[in-house]
């Protein structure tokens, strides 16, 4: 059997190849299709955070604060200032939207202009705005995306995403981009799995800011 594949003749190996060619061009567009793509399973529950999303869903609300889980310390050094430490709890008592996102995301790079809309809106009510931005190895590029889109709100450095460990082992990291709300006592009350419009978040972000801390 070894003698018989020794010597066939090369042109008999072409389709061989290109099947190979083929096979590892599907798996990195299944790994580009993460960008976009939510994950199956994810459910906030009273207690410590659990992530489900019932069928596939992109949009997840947890208008109950009896439903809403709590997250683990999510801190990480601060994508432009050296030494420092950012973290959700620098954010006592205030509504606190998470934003994962990376300069290599075409879709991050198009709701950056709404994220900064709501941000601005809602800095006097209430309302912070915390990034973490992954799987950007070099730093500088990272930095011009905050500076070309005048992101006006901090954001953790983390390419390794070790810091969304503070999200349960069970949240779909793989989906860039990702924004979480956190409500005044940082519990869960609503994910995206998506890009979002700022008319997708304002209102959200105006109920949590209206609730009794």
């Amino acid at each position: 059997m070894s003698r018989a594949i020794a010597s066939r003749p090369s042109s008999a190996r072409r389709p061989l190849r290109r099947v190979a060619a083929l096979l590892a061009g599907l798996s990195v567009v299944a790994v580009l299709a993460g960008c976009s793509t939510a994950g199956k399973d994810a459910v906030a529950q009273g207690g410590t955070f659990d992530f489900v999303s019932p069928g596939g869903k992109t949009e997840i609300f947890y208008d109950s604060p009896s439903a809403r889980g709590t997250i683990g310390k999510l801190s990480g050094p601060d994508l432009v200032h050296d030494g420092k430490t950012t973290s959700v709890d620098d954010f006592p008592g205030k509504v606190v939207v998470i934003n994962i996102w990376g300069q290599w995301c075409g879709p991050c790079r198009a709701e950056a202009p709404a994220l900064e809309q709501v941000y601005e809106a809602g800095k006097d009510k209430g309302v912070a705005f915390l990034g973490i931005n992954v799987r950007d190895n070099q730093k500088d590029k990272a930095q011009d995306f905050v500076t070309d889109n005048k992101v006006g709100y901090p954001s953790i450095y983390d390419p390794s995403m070790r810091s969304l460990l503070a999200l349960g082992g069970k949240f779909p990291t793989s989906v860039i981009p990702t924004t979480i709300v956190l409500d005044k006592q940082h519990r869960v009350a609503a994910v995206f799995l998506r890009a979002l419009l700022a008319e997708d978040l304002q209102p959200v972000v105006d109920k949590l800011a209206q609730e009794q801390a």
